[in-house]
């Protein structure tokens, strides 16, 4: 049977409220600024709980990719709350496109819209994959140029806070400088300035200054690193509020930023072309958008140095860093970007790192927990534990899961041991032997 809701259209814009669900939570409250000052009338959603997951059980099959199920009863759960005119609401979701359960997002949603009794809901998709081009959300050249600022924004005031915020000298400080910032970027897109490439390079200096001023004192803190697929890595629904839980246990979190897989989209298309064929004019072209980027990211990333702050490399640099472990040919779910990112992770200082993941997830299992033994053999300090998400998982076993990495981070903290060899055993995929530093005497 063929479930169908009405297309999205144009004509919609000026009459329907579009709802999106919630994943990086400061980058998308940017972008609902850029959506709403180019005409759209859109709330990012912010209902959450275990009601959510279950409410989504109960439309979509308990095998189906976690992140759909959460999305999936977010929206339902919005539009049986009644704060909603149902004849003049939309839906919006994104598809990456490939060999990923996500690509199915958009049918398994309407068909649960269907089930659910909310078969006129319009669905929009936000893809670049050609993927539903009758309901395609219409995007313009000006709109596209601020969500690239509101990420750009975004990932810049999650790592600032994330460094500030375990140091402060005044609690709730960051946090509120953070807001500061995030009405301030708003008002920016509102009034049409400081989002071409330009102004934010300025303004990063500005931004990386001003969290440069918070008084803090610097102690040894456990620096953890997060990756994973992305919305379960981002999203405080899919992760059950990982960040603010690590957080709680008075660590510092690095969260790489959303950036870095809009640029690994960019960057498949020309993969594909040099592996496989192709247009090479499409390639040429990703290659030049990708070389623009980067070169934003490199000055943001240089602010934050100059203040004193933590930054990672370039994207060009971190396509090096798989080399030897993973091909840049993998490119189902997160690909060869989640092993990258926590080589980078390792290298920059975090070395302990959570791998949060939906449970089921083939792509992201080989290229997540398949990947943690080889980058251990490389780097015998990464201190690694993989999670999986799921309805039955618990909140209690996955935060357990996360101590007990955290108890070997602490104890390395505190006396670090000298790097040993690995064993045959963990090259075999074993538990990692932890062993305690032999006395000079002996």
């Amino acid at each position: 049977m063929e479930y169908m809701t009405p297309n999205f259209t144009k004509d919609m814009v000026k009459t329907h409220t579009i709802l999106i669900p919630n994943m990086a939570v400061t980058q998308f409250r940017l972008m609902q600024a850029a959506l709403e000052c180019e005409g759209y009338h859109v709330e990012v959603l912010g209902n959450c709980g275990s009601e959510v997951a279950q409410l989504g059980l109960k439309y979509v099959h308990n095998d189906t990719c976690y992140p759909a199920l959460l999305v999936i009863g977010q929206f339902i759960d919005a539009l049986n709350s009644g704060k909603y005119d149902l004849d003049h609401t939309a839906l919006l979701i994104t598809q990456t496109g490939g060999g990923c359960r996500a690509s199915n997002y958009i049918k398994l949603l309407r068909k649960a819209l269907v089930k659910a009794g909310y078969g006129n809901i319009p669905v929009a998709s936000l893809n670049f994959s050609g993927l539903e081009k009758d309901s395609g959300l219409p995007l313009t050249l000006p709109l596209l140029r601020k969500v690239i600022a509101c990420i750009f924004y975004g990932d810049l005031l999650v790592a600032l806070r994330s460094q500030t915020k375990p140091y402060e000298n005044n609690p709730g400080a960051a946090d509120a400088l953070t807001e500061k910032w995030i009405s301030v970027i708003q008002g920016w897109m509102h009034a049409g300035i400081n989002y071409n490439a330009h102004d934010m390079k300025r303004q990063f200096a500005v931004i990386c200054a001003s969290y440069a001023s918070v008084p803090v004192t610097r102690v040894p803190k456990v620096k953890v690193g997060v990756v994973g697929e992305i919305y379960v890595k981002y999203s405080p629904l899919g992760n059950n509020d990982l960040e603010k839980f690590l957080e709680s246990q008075d660590c510092e979190v690095n969260l790489p930023g959303l950036m870095g897989f809009v640029e690994y989209c960019i960057a498949n298309m020309t993969l594909d072309v040099q592996l496989y064929g192709g247009n090479h004019l499409v390639a040429g072209g990703a290659d030049k958008l990708l070389s623009w980027l980067d070169s934003i990211g490199c000055a943001m990333n240089d602010a934050m140095r100059k203040n004193g702050f933590y930054a990672p490399g370039s994207f060009r640099e971190l396509m090096e860093k798989p080399g030897g472990i993973i091909s840049l040919g993998a490119k189902m779910g997160e690909g060869w970007l989640l092993t990258a990112e926590m080589i980078e992770l390792v290298e920059g200082g975090y070395g302990n790192i959570v791998c949060a993941q939906p449970f089921g997830c083939l792509p992201n299992h080989i290229v997540g927990k398949g990947m943690i033994n080889q980058i251990r053999a490389r780097y015998p300090e990464a201190n690694i534990t993989p999670v999986d998400y799921d309805p039955s998982a618990t909140r209690v076993n996955q935060e357990n899961r996360i101590k007990l990495m955290l108890a070997v981070a602490r104890e390395r903290l505190e006396k670090p041991a000298a790097p040993r060899p690995v064993t045959a055993e963990e090259l075999a995929g074993g538990a990692p032997q932890v062993e305690t530093a032999v006395p000079a005497a002996l």
